[in-house]
């Protein structure tokens, strides 16, 4: 989450006038993440996130978004929904961007989780997968093996600017995926299930947010993604074999990895330490001097990188 586009007082309480839920009491824009820009709005009728989709979203995926929003509400997961207006319609144009008006849920997002918090969160990914089954619409990952290589393509030899040696190290990584890819089950999946993606109430997770990455891809990959996201120090110098392996128990509990699922995960967690990196290498050099947003250090992942490189034992301990 972020803020890049800013929207006037007076726009924001013509949009709550069209859903009926009373007065605009207060609004201010979200800082964390990196993709779109968002307010916490509260009006006389509770509060609200209102999301702008900035350019990283095609206006053209969101139907396919709040399809799996609302397939997933529907089953009982805690995903929040983008409400209708009076109309029935649930895209905006607010500010000159996408929009859309979107359920708050209870619930903290946590920066150091625990065993057992790492564990509800893997039963609930396993639990999203399930009820992903029979959820046919699909959407191809802009952001897999071939979107890497373009990514790597058009940071280019800046990367080095960052760390000596950065743009060869992504170039000898690639190669590596490209040779040992797995062929596993695909499905959609949410793709980017940080700790600020999922929000909890003690050890209960209460909402799974920000689908915007969601994608038809190799399913173990969304263990992979969460795994290189929960189970490290912020600067991913520190791996905690206890939330790593609570995540995955957690999953297995509520949705049985198949062997090759489970032999494919260390290939799986490079590709995700490989795709964080290069997308935070993109917006540490691109990011503009005044939008309002944290800009994420992409060696943190190229840390994660190398350590799954090392440790191949790491999900079979």
């Amino acid at each position: 989450m972020a803020v890049y586009t800013h929207v006037p007082a007076e726009e924001m309480a013509a949009l709550l006038m069209r859903y009926g839920v009373g007065a605009l009491r207060s609004f201010k824009g979200i800082a964390e993440g990196v993709e779109n820009s968002n307010y916490l709005v509260e009006a006389e009728g509770g509060r609200f996130i209102l999301t702008l989709y900035e350019k990283r979203v095609d206006s053209g995926d969101l139907p396919f978004f709040l399809a799996l929003l609302d397939h997933l509400a529907d089953r009982g997961l805690p995903v929040p929904r983008a409400l209708k207006d009076g109309e029935g319609v649930q895209i905006q144009t607010v500010a000159g961007r996408p929009a859309c008006l979107i359920e708050f849920l209870e619930g903290v997002s946590l920066s150091h989780p625990t065993p057992q918090q790492a564990r509800a969160t893997g039963e609930a990914l396993g639990q999203m997968h399930g009820a992903l089954a029979d959820f046919a619409p699909e959407r191809p990952n802009t952001l897999g093996l071939a979107g890497w290589h373009e990514l790597a393509e058009r940071c280019g030899t800046a990367m080095d600017s960052i760390a000596p040696g950065f743009s060869a190290r992504i170039a000898e990584e690639l190669a590596f995926l490209d040779a040992h890819w797995p062929d596993l089950p695909r499905s959609v999946i949410h793709a980017d299930l940080f700790p600020d993606n999922v929000l909890m109430l003690g050890d209960r997770v209460t909402g799974m947010i920000d689908f915007y990455f969601a994608c038809t891809e190799i399913r173990a990959w969304d263990v992979a993604v969460t795994h290189s996201a929960w189970a490290f120090s912020a600067d991913g110098r520190d791996y905690d074999a206890a939330i790593g392996k609570a995540l995955v128990d957690g999953y297995q509990a509520a949705h049985p990895l198949t062997d090759a699922e489970r032999a494919g995960l260390p290939v799986l967690a490079r590709g995700s330490a490989l795709r964080f990196t290069l997308t935070r290498a993109w917006d540490w050099l691109n990011t503009p001097a005044d939008a309002l947003v944290t800009r994420k250090d992409p060696l943190a992942f190229l840390r994660r990188l190398d350590f799954y490189a090392q440790n191949l034992e790491c999900f079979t301990a």
